[in-house]
């Protein structure tokens, strides 16, 4: 984080256990624990909406699929979505949410 600017520091209390596995990762990504704390919390301030965070992953049933409303309801929650590959929806298959964008998913056939 060497840079023209002047870099803020404040003082972190961990528990050791936490530690100890923030300097695992650390190490694994062959940083510091400070740079790999610092990547973290890049990484996940406010740039991922909720659907990023939670939604994509998440596997739905073609029967939560509504072909009549356009929408697909996922953990509760009704949104449009889009076939990854343009296919009509088999009610008996699986499908994976690949991609958030706003309210509209992409699902893909599992």
């Amino acid at each position: 984080m060497a840079n023209d600017q002047k870099d803020k520091r404040f003082l972190l209390r961990l528990d050791q256990a936490l530690y100890d596995r923030l300097a695992l990762e650390a190490n694994r990504a062959n940083q510091s624990v400070n740079m790999y704390i610092v990547s973290l919390l890049s990484e996940n301030h406010g740039t991922k909406s909720f659907e990023n965070r939670q939604i994509i992953g998440q596997t739905v049933s073609g029967a939560d699929v509504n072909m009549d409303n356009g929408l697909v309801l996922v953990s509760g929650i009704y949104y449009r979505y889009l076939i990854n590959d343009n296919s009509e929806v088999d009610d008996k298959a699986k499908y994976a949410v690949i991609e958030a964008n706003g309210n509209i998913l992409t699902l893909q056939k599992i």
